[in-house]
């Protein structure tokens, strides 16, 4: 999980995250959204690769990127989890003061 974090705590990356939500793309697609070298857009999709972020399928003489949403679904459950047992803790306090 540590890789995700460290993936997700680079703003590029998380909006080649949000342009993949809307299709998959190539990483010369991707590029066109950025301002940055391609090399630099490699550097990023390797790190999202790492993180298990973003899966990647050979078409032909392209590779295609697609966001893994497997993963994403894996962090947002340990958010949530994490989130719950501290309402369920904030619930429980409050529910000693009341009483």
């Amino acid at each position: 999980m540590n890789e995700t974090f460290k993936a997700l705590s680079d703003p590029t990356r998380r909006q080649i995250l949000r342009l993949l939500r809307q299709r998959d793309m190539t990483a010369g697609e991707i590029a066109d959204h950025f301002s940055l070298t391609k090399p630099s857009i490699s550097h990023h999709l390797n790190s999202l690769k790492q993180a298990k972020l973003v899966l990647d399928e050979r078409q032909g003489q392209q590779i295609v990127y697609s966001l893994n949403t497997t993963v994403v679904q894996e962090v947002m459950g340990w958010f949530m989890e994490i989130l719950g047992t501290k309402e369920k803790r904030e619930d429980e306090t409050h529910g000693r003061a009341e009483n």
